[in-house]
Parts: C-alpha cells; sequence; structure tokens
C-alpha cells in the first residue's frame, strides 16, 4: 500500500477506535488554539556584505528580509482510559514581507499558506499490561537529548512544523532504564496527507529519506544520566553539497551523558561516529559531539547561571575525491546553535541548516531578573576544521583561512500570563578570514515574538 493510502486507513482506524472504544469508556478531551506573531530582520546573513543589490545580481548577493510570520495552530486531544491517546493539530504560518531577498520565491506583501496536519497520532501505554508504550503517525520527537542528531522532520519549512511520520516504540526496563525503537519517513513535500491551498505545496526536506532509530536512556546512580544510541538513515538522492553521488545510506553511533555534582554543578556531553557510504560508491564518515559544564546559583540573588563549553562537527577534506568525510546533520537541521548561522549555511553548502565542518566555543550567562522575565547573553567564537574551497560568483569564501568570526546572541524572555509570553532575539556576527575580505561586513538577526495559548 502506498503511503498516502496508509497515512489515511490510519487515519479512518484512529476514527474509529476513537468511536468505538467512547461507548464503554471514559473519555476526556481537550482542544485549544495557539498563536504565534514573529517579526524578522535578516541583514547580510546570506554574503556578508553590506551593499545590497537587486535579484537580477549574481546569486548570494542580495537584499535582506524584513518580514512578519502568522502561525495558528488549532488541537484537539482525547485520552481513553487514561491509556490510549489521539491527538491532532493543523498547522498555517502566512507570511507578510516589507522587504524580501527573493521576489520570486518570497514576494513582498502576504504570502498565504496551506493548512497542514502538523500532528496527527494515536499512542498507547502500558499495551495489553506490557512495560511497553506505542506512537503511531504524524509527530514530534523532540526528547532526544539536546536535538543533536533528532529534532526536525521538516526542516526546510522552518520552524512552521517539525513532525516527523513515525512510529515510535518506548520499552521499559524498571523506572531507571528504557529503549526507544523508531522507525521514520520524511518526504521532500508531503504526498502523506491532505491540506487547504494546497497549490503549490511547500517543501519540507531536501529529499525523501527514512531512518531506524534504537534509543536508550539509564539513569545511574544519583547523579548520571546515560542515553547511548545507534541511527540509520538513508537520504534518496544525494542534495548539495555532495550532490552527484546517488542515494545515502549512513549509520551513526553516539551516546549523551549528563552528570550533575556539587551544589548546582552540571556536566554533560555527547559523541557521535558516522560510517556509510553512497550508491556510486564512495565512502562517506564523520564525527561530531559538544561538551559543556555548567553552575546555577539558585540561591543567589537573579539566579546567575553560566555556561562554558563548545562543539566539533567535522569537516570534508577538499583533497579527497572518492570520500566525503564531513559530518551529517541527520534530522537536526534546526537552530541549536543560533538562528542566524544556520541560515547563513544556506550559502556554503546549499542547505539552510546543515550543520558541518565547524568548531564551536561558547561562553553563557543568564540572570533571571523576575519570575517572569529572563535575560540570556552568549559570545560564541566560530572556526571551520577544513577550508572546502567553497565557489561562489562572486566569491564569498576564502581559499585558505579557518577562522569563521565571532558571536554575539542576546535574548530578553517574559511570561505575560499563564496564556501569553514573548521575548526578542538579537543576533550578532562579525565574520573572520573563513570569508573574502570584501565580505566581512557583519550580519545581523533580529526577531521579536508574541505566544498566546488558548
Amino acid at each position: 500500500m502506498k503511503k498516502k493510502g496508509l497515512m489515511k486507513a490510519s487515519l479512518a482506524l484512529v476514527l474509529c477506535l476513537l468511536i468505538a472504544v467512547s461507548a464503554y469508556a471514559e473519555v476526556e478531551t481537550s482542544y485549544g488554539i495557539n498563536f504565534r506573531l514573529r517579526q524578522e530582520t535578516w541583514d547580510n546573513l546570506f554574503d556578508m556584505n553590506i551593499i545590497d543589490v537587486t535579484s537580477n545580481s549574481p546569486v548570494f548577493t542580495r537584499p535582506d528580509d524584513n518580514y512578519f510570520r502568522l502561525k495558528t495552530s488549532p488541537w484537539f486531544k482525547a485520552v481513553v482510559d487514561k491509556q490510549y491517546v489521539f491527538y491532532t493539530k493543523l498547522t498555517n504560518e502566512a507570511r507578510y514581507f516589507m522587504e524580501t531577498s527573493s521576489q520570486a520565491s518570497r514576494p513582498a506583501g502576504m504570502n498565504k499558506d496551506e493548512v497542514v496536519f502538523d500532528n496527527l497520532y494515536a499512542s498507547a501505554n502500558n499495551i495489553a499490561g506490557s512495560p511497553v508504550d506505542l506512537t503511531v503517525g504524524r509527530q514530534d520527537l523532540m526528547t532526544y537529548g539536546e536535538g543533536f542528531v533528532i529534532m526536525d522532520g521538516t526542516p526546510v519549512d522552518g520552524s512552521r512544523t517539525y513532525y516527523f511520520d513515525a512510529a515510535k516504540g518506548v520499552v521499559k526496563f524498571g523506572d531507571r532504564t528504557s529503549v526507544d525503537l523508531i522507525w521514520i519517513t520524511d518526504q521532500y513535500s508531503d504526498r502523506a496527507l491532505p491540506s487547504l491551498y494546497s497549490e503549490p505545496r511547500r517543501q519540507l526536506n531536501t529529499t525523501d529519506e527514512q531512518g531506524a532509530v534504537v534509543y536508550g536512556r539509564t539513569k545511574i546512580g544519583e547523579a548520571l544520566n546515560l542515553e547511548p544510541y545507534y541511527i540509520y538513515k538513508r537520504e534518496q538522492t544525494t542534495p548539495l553539497p555532495y550532490g552527484g553521488r546517488g542515494a545515502l545510506e549512513l549509520n551513526t553511533v553516539g551516546a549523551r551523558a549528563v552528570y550533575g555534582f556539587g551544589t548546582g554543578w552540571n556536566l554533560r556531553g555527547e559523541f557521535a561516529h558516522q560510517f556509510g557510504s553512497y550508491e556510486n560508491g564512495d565512502d562517506r564518515t564523520g564525527d561530531g559531539g559538544y561538551a559543556y559544564i555548567s553552575r546555577k546559583y539558585e540561591e543567589v540573588t537573579l539566579k546567575p547561571y553560566f555556561e562554558l563549553g563548545g562543539a566539533y562537527l567535522s569537516g570534508d577534506d577538499p583533497k579527497t575525491t572518492n570520500k566525503v568525510e564531513a559530518w551529517d546533520p541527520l534530522f537536526s537541521r534546526w537552530p541549536w546553535m543560533s538562528e542566524l548561522y544556520v541560515l547563513s549555511y544556506g550559502t556554503e553548502t546549499g542547505i539552510v541548516g546543515y550543520w558541518t565542518n565547524l568548531q564551536l566555543y561558547r561562553a553563557s550567562f543568564k540572570l533571571t531578573l523576575d519570575p517572569a522575565t529572563g535575560l540570556d547573553l552568549s559570545y560564541n567564537y566560530l572556526r571551520a576544521n577544513e577550508n572546502s574551497h567553497v565557489s561562489t560568483a562572486p566569491p564569498i569564501y576564502s581559499a585558505d583561512g579557518k577562522d569563521r568570526g565571532s558571536l554575539i546572541q542576546a535574548k530578553l524572555s517574559h511570561k505575560f500570563s499563564k496564556a501569553v509570553d514573548g521575548y526578542f532575539l538579537l543576533e550578532d556576527f562579525v565574520p573572520g578570514n573563513y570569508y573574502v575580505s570584501t565580505n566581512r561586513d557583519n550580519a545581523m538577526f533580529v526577531r521579536w515574538e508574541l505566544q498566546w495559548k488558548i
């Protein structure tokens, strides 16, 4: 059965089960609507060049963006006998552009959006009295560490949706250990479920892809949490920056650890190794990870928190022609380091959010100004492991530099009420010699957001 037919059959089954069990079981229902309003300004972040030009100029040298994002998400949830859950959420995110970097794909004025099934799943806890939970359908997978390898199944549409079409089973071994078994199938654009205003359907990914995940969690003693995992991923076609090699089959083996010690101290880290091959026989390897140490002073005024650490993502050696050594971000092409730099990667690799070839060194400081207000400040120094000789016209990247530059981040957040919260975010990037001398102007990302949950 084709996937589209399978998803429709699953939807019909969910509705039939819900109707059937409601006559004989305790059913609790809830519903609501979330609305998110954002304004974003993107300044120089694609080309690091302060000179704005028309859309007729060479690629990657273009005007900036200034626009509103209006996201609306109604949802419905039914819980049967406190064991079975049926959940659905619809989403639409229209955008209004005052300034645009691409009149063809993001024209000035209102850009309407399709209404899509953001979530649609059924789950059951402790099936038939066993220590097994099962969730089948369109679902978010946001509980895997810090999103280093698993977070976003629809990266091309930004933060409009994060869902995966997946089946997830959780096997529990007592109170301290569990294993998640997941099958994932993501698509270039959604062919599985219908939508309203669907022409053209939004692009969600760079290619169709499938994945299988075994993700363990265990607590050792009172201070150590360990999360080992294995991930298999198949990318059906090879997108940029390593195109022309055919499908990629990639294995990733890794682990995350979190250790709390002393009073308020925390040490956490993650490391993974990748190996696989392309359809044409070329090899693919990669290594990635991060490590941070942090301290929070709960009893001190303003509850200060500091964090020091960094991340490493291997880069591709341009001297090897039949092997790619760059880190593949798997299901994690989202702004886990930076809202600004996640977009800048679109120029370098051809794929927004393709985190690779990076050393990150970060110092962060946070204050709780009052129970409803927080201030986050971070300084980041970025380097490339390899100068990959990226070619653009006109040139943006240097032939030998590895200093990507410095990134400053500041975020002021506030909770206005139980239903309303918001924040203001500013990121400023100062390019280094990884970029040519003509493209070292500061890049800036600015966003403010208000969110209502009703």
